[in-house]
């Protein structure tokens, strides 16, 4: 009874910033909008300022009193919402990672600037691939990813296979070091004076470009089979010769996410493959 009661008093408040959200979009955005601007640029105007400026501040704000709560087998978005399942782990430090994914063909992202997003502009034009497209931030522990690679396909901008890595280590919120330690439970034993640590990733792939549900931005449509990411990056770590063990294990039971996206979903089979770096 209590659970219902408490799983009631949530629907009930995100429904009510949801027609707050229309009340404002509807009747005060778009009239001060549409008094200054033609009737086209005031639309877009209303729809960038709603779907990126306020409902993704609304939904934060509940989430510092609702906060998502889960074993760590997948990261989430910056609003809470369920996104990638960890599917891939790698032993060896930060300069090891970095040097055996780009012998593997990966390319790191660049980070979100006018310039690099006009260059991603470009590349959706003329319908080129473009490897160091930025990435989109996702949590776990905590906190965004320390390391992120993308691996182009099919030349086009929209397609890439990608992954985030965050290290096991204890920066960050009290509340998350449980999660760093059911992880690190996994990782072999330390030898003396070795500074390698486990390193746990999400990797997926981007398929094309579709709404977000909650707020309609437009963001990467990604393959719902997880599973086949995770024997990609090994193959291709094995194939530049960086690796020199491969462990496969089981985390959990094979599960579905339901995520942001309008239609989207996940699957993964709950098996993790942790790659052990030459070093």
């Amino acid at each position: 009874m209590i659970l219902w009661l408490i799983r009631s008093i949530k629907r009930l408040l995100l429904f009510m910033t949801g027609l707050a959200v229309v009340y404002l979009a509807v009747w005060k955005f778009f009239p001060f909008f549409d008094n200054r601007v033609p009737i086209a640029l005031a639309l877009l105007a209303t729809y960038i300022f709603t779907a990126y400026v306020f409902v993704p501040a609304g939904i934060r704000l509940y989430r510092l009193f609702f906060r998502a709560t889960h074993i760590p087998l997948y990261c989430v978005t910056p609003d809470g919402f369920a996104s990638d399942p960890i599917n891939v782990g790698i032993i060896g430090t930060r300069v090891q990672i970095i040097k055996a994914m780009k012998d593997a063909g990966w390319s790191i992202p660049e980070k979100k600037t006018p310039s690099a997003l006009w260059r991603v502009l470009k590349a959706l034009v003329k319908r080129r691939p473009h490897p160091t497209t930025p990435f989109s931030s996702l949590y776990l522990f905590g906190r965004s990813q320390d390391l992120g690679f993308a691996l182009p396909i099919e030349g086009s901008p929209t397609h890439r296979h990608h992954v985030r890595f965050w290290a096991c280590h204890f920066d960050g919120p009290e509340d998350f070091h449980e999660h760093v330690r059911f992880w690190n439970r996994l990782q072999r034993p330390r030898k003396a004076g070795d500074n390698r640590q486990l390193w746990v990733g999400a990797i997926s792939r981007d398929i094309g470009l579709i709404p977000i549900r909650h707020n309609a931005q437009i963001t990467h449509k990604v393959d719902p089979d997880t599973d086949v990411e995770r024997e990609i990056i090994i193959k291709s770590l094995k194939a530049s010769k960086s690796v020199v063990s491969v462990q496969n294990i089981k985390v959990g039971a094979p599960y579905e996410l339901r995520n942001r996206t309008i239609g989207g979903f996940l699957r993964a089979d709950g098996r993790m493959s942790i790659a052990v770096l030459k070093g």
